[in-house]
């Protein structure tokens, strides 16, 4: 049996960039252990598969390499765009399945959103012994990070453990232990670590991070949409930033470079951040032919 797969690059700054995740269309006679054989043989860090949904307009499944994932950012971003170029979607408001639920999906002329949850936030004290050992796995004093900005586990759906670091060359100069990053992954039941400063390549952007993820098989990302929109409502209700669009620039720092950008819409009112919408623009790469 073959399978095709799509390789599209998602939250692309410009016409270069992003971050490649697989997609898979008509994956409704395909099993679990297919899937993530697929996703083993493309080495992505997700890869989604479509099916049809009698509750929203596509069912959505993502596979890492290792495991199948509630929820991906770059792929879901992938999926529309690729959805809408082929003509098998129209603009405007549409919606995934998941296995945790149905999210919105908004495609808005050449970008597309995905609907993310009202924040939660678990703040961690400067000089915890938590704290130490976070900063142990980047190989970094726990001096290094931010003076103002406490490390905080935000959950808009996934959880990341969100780090401010001063400026770039802080970010850029870590030196990630990823056994260690896994392991702390793993006990505070986050996704990975979302490590940014407020120096970014191209002015009027908020912010420019890098995403460690090694307990879902990821060493680091490009881009990151599920991690971009709990941080951005990190800079609004902890760092003072009053933008309802914020842009978070990733893959700048990676070696070798994938620059991506994320916009991320705030819905706010008296009580707090209510809504948001994190997106960005997609291109096709390449297809690719698997026996499975």
């Amino acid at each position: 049996m073959q399978v095709d797969a799509q390789i599209v690059n998602a939250f692309i700054d410009g016409a270069a960039g992003g971050n490649p995740a697989g997609v898979v269309l008509d994956a409704d006679a395909l099993t679990t252990g297919q899937k993530l054989h697929i996703a083993r043989q493309l080495g992505l860090s997700e890869t989604a598969f479509v099916s049809a949904s009698q509750s929203a307009t596509v069912k959505l499944e993502f596979f890492t390499p290792t495991r199948q994932i509630p929820h991906c950012g770059h792929a879901t971003i992938a999926t529309f765009s690729l959805l809408h170029k082929l003509g098998m979607v129209n603009a405007g408001k549409l919606s995934k399945e998941t296995i945790d639920g149905n999210r919105g999906i908004l495609i808005d002329g050449d970008l597309v959103f995905m609907e993310q949850r009202a924040p939660q936030y678990r703040t961690i004290a400067v000089d915890s012994e938590l704290t130490a050992r976070i900063a142990a796995s980047l190989g970094i004093m726990p001096q290094r990070f931010h003076a103002r900005f406490a490390p905080a586990v935000v959950n808009t759906g996934n959880a990341f453990l969100v780090l401010a670091l001063p400026d770039e060359q802080a970010v850029s100069m870590l030196r990630p232990d990823f056994r260690l990053i896994e392991a702390l992954s793993n006990e505070l039941d986050v996704i990975g670590y979302y490590v940014f400063s407020d120096m970014t390549a191209v002015s009027g952007r908020h912010a420019g991070v890098r995403m460690f993820a090694p307990r879902f098989g990821i060493a680091e990302e490009s881009a990151t949409g599920t991690a971009a929109g709990p941080l951005a409502c990190y800079l609004h209700d902890h760092a003072g930033v009053r933008d309802r669009e914020l842009f978070i620039e990733q893959g700048y720092l990676m070696q070798p470079p994938s620059p991506s950008v994320i916009k991320v819409r705030l819905t706010v009112d008296d009580g707090g951040i209510r809504h948001l919408m994190a997106g960005g623009r997609a291109r096709a790469m390449r297809l690719i032919r698997l026996d499975v």
